[in-house]
């Protein structure tokens, strides 16, 4: 008996050999695929022959296949690998149907699990007001202070801060509009820090930007200020300001929504303020806000950390 399993197992070996070296063929040649996309390919089939040990490929069934996803997923593979696995499984199979005559395809219609959305990193309440409280009165220093308040007090994106125009900012209102992803523009209010550190900036802005000079953040040429400067001066301004992690200007954003949403509960004004199309995407904040309270109840609770 023990020959017998042996010789099938060197025949199923073989075999698969074979199907391997011509399923690549098959990718190159006729699908035209280059070689490092035909060699992840083969990547993923050798895995699937690991997988399925002394078993023929035309007798995996479906729950066998299901068992495979189930141990990659318990390897600590993501869901978009196993996505990418499955793709290349399905095909590879495709393959052997119409070049090996293979009846079935055991790997159809599997979904690979979810992948974990990271949640946002956000600044704490404390961090917030330490980052955007800038001392001094040099020019850059007071155009930084307002872009840092405007950020965190409207949530804005990178791009609708670069993009805000002299006349966007409306002081009796306590607003601003801002035009955003889609090309949509919305309304979103500015607080009084912010409306401050403001009306500092345009007052030095007028040694810098020309009259004809639209953008309301310039730099020390009078252009309007990139992207790529607001990232480098929010990553200084952290250092200096003594946080120990790394600031990106979308953390502000994060920190704005998140800040929001623990005070007021309303995740439909936080969705608005955002300019989320879909309240979904809003709802990543819930997560972070009782994050937020587990870290409270852990700190303060007399028994959260005592073992019975």
């Amino acid at each position: 008996m023990a020959d017998s399993e042996t010789g099938a197992a060197s025949v199923s070996v073989a075999a698969n050999g074979r199907y391997l070296e011509g399923f690549l063929a098959h990718l190159r040649h006729e699908r035209g695929l280059s070689r490092n996309t035909a060699e992840n390919y083969a990547r993923d089939v050798v895995k699937l022959f690991s997988l399925a040990g002394d078993t023929a490929l035309a007798d995996i069934r479906i729950h066998q296949a299901r068992r495979f996803v189930a141990v990659l997923h318990g390897r600590g593979l993501e869901g978009r690998t196993l996505a990418r696995t499955l793709s290349a499984w399905r095909t590879f199979f495709r393959y052997l149907a119409r070049d090996h005559g293979l009846t079935h395809n055991p790997f159809q219609g599997i979904r690979s699990p979810k992948t974990r959305k990271a949640l946002p990193k956000v600044l704490s309440p404390d961090e917030a007001a330490r980052l955007v409280d800038l001392r001094g009165d040099e020019p850059m220093t007071i155009r930084d202070r307002a872009m840092f308040e405007l950020f965190y007090s409207s949530g804005l994106r990178l791009s609708e801060l670069t993009g805000v125009k002299l006349g966007d900012v409306d002081f009796q209102d306590g607003t601003v509009r801002v035009t955003g992803k889609g090309n949509k523009t919305r309304v979103v209010p500015v607080g009084d820090w912010a409306q401050r550190a403001l009306r500092d900036w345009l007052a030095a802005r007028t040694a810098l930007a020309t009259p004809d000079q639209a953008a309301l953040f310039v730099g020390g040429s009078g252009r309007p200020v990139s992207a790529r400067t607001v990232q480098r001066r929010l990553e200084t301004w952290a250092l200096r300001q003594g946080l120990t992690q790394h600031v990106h200007p979308h953390m502000l954003r994060h920190s704005f929504a998140s800040h929001v949403l623990q005070s007021s509960g309303d995740l439909r004004a936080v969705q608005e303020m955002l300019g989320h199309s879909s309240i979904s995407t809003t709802q990543v904040y819930t997560h972070l806000d009782y994050q937020y309270l587990a870290k409270i109840y852990d700190a303060a609770h007399p028994r959260a950390k005592k073992k019975p």
